[in-house]
């Protein structure tokens, strides 16, 4: 594997920690303001699971 393709890995890895520490911020506000947060709960459910996706893809290639 071409360490550009695993650097690559990584920056999807790191941005998808940063879409979801936002997606619990947008969570954390809808729910401060007594909003309904089930879509966005939903949203940060589904980043969640991309996020074990992108980890495990990245470190199968590694190996």
């Amino acid at each position: 594997m071409s360490d550009a393709l695993l650097a690559l890995l990584e920056q999807h890895v790191l941005l998808g920690e940063r879409h979801i520490a936002r997606q619990r911020e947008i969570v954390a506000d809808f729910q401060d303001r007594g909003f309904r947060a089930d879509l966005a709960e939903e949203l940060l459910e589904l980043f969640e699971e991309m996020q074990l996706l992108h980890i495990a893809h990245r470190d199968r290639l590694r190996k």
